[in-house]
């Protein structure tokens, strides 16, 4: 791995139909946090809630990335903030983890590393492309996605217009689940 190497991931939200995903972009050097950051940005979660990444290996073993909780001592967690992702994702052996976001929802994508690409001495992380809007923060995991997408699709529907003003009221003015425009991605 090169200085300049920057890892291409395609972001998809697990169970989502059609698929809600992004391709971003980002620096070879970044730990686990900074990707953490990277895919909250480009979904456009909010970053109120708890995440982790997980790596499936052979025989069932599995690696945890997160941020260290004191509380839970029963299970070996990788700190995410100390974790490079060139130490875990490779294009041959593990191309893929799974990053939860809110583990009441339990926002589930899959994180595939599609190829290794050379810097071209822009900014990074980037956002390439996507399709469809992140979900409302807090509306229920996928199934209640759908359920809120159920309602604001049917305006005659009982709670349609409870729906929209709890939408507002959490920040999503004119929520539209269709629209998706990766220039518009702003990473912190």
């Amino acid at each position: 791995m090169a200085s300049g190497d920057v890892y291409q991931f395609k972001v998809t939200l697990q169970d989502s139909n059609p698929p809600i995903w992004r391709r971003i972009q980002v620096p070879a050097n970044y730990v686990f946090w900074n990707l953490h950051v990277a895919i909250a940005d480009a979904m456009g979660w909010k970053d109120y809630h708890l995440h982790s990444f997980e790596f499936h290996k052979d025989q069932g073993f599995s690696v945890r990335i997160a941020a260290p909780d004191p509380m839970v001592d029963f299970e070996e967690v990788l700190d995410e903030k100390v974790e490079k992702i060139s130490d875990h994702f490779s294009v041959d052996d593990s191309p893929k983890a799974i990053y939860e976001y809110d583990f009441g929802d339990s926002w589930e994508h899959d994180v595939v590393l599609e190829k290794i690409v050379t810097s071209d001495g822009g900014e990074y992380p980037r956002c390439l492309a996507g399709k469809r809007a992140c979900p409302p923060e807090d509306c229920g995991g996928i199934y209640g996605f759908a359920e809120l997408l159920e309602k604001l699709t049917d305006a005659s529907h009982p709670e349609h217009d409870e729906m929209v003003e709890w939408l507002e009221s959490c920040g999503y003015v004119n929520y539209k689940p269709e629209h998706f425009d990766a220039s518009k991605v702003v990473f912190r």
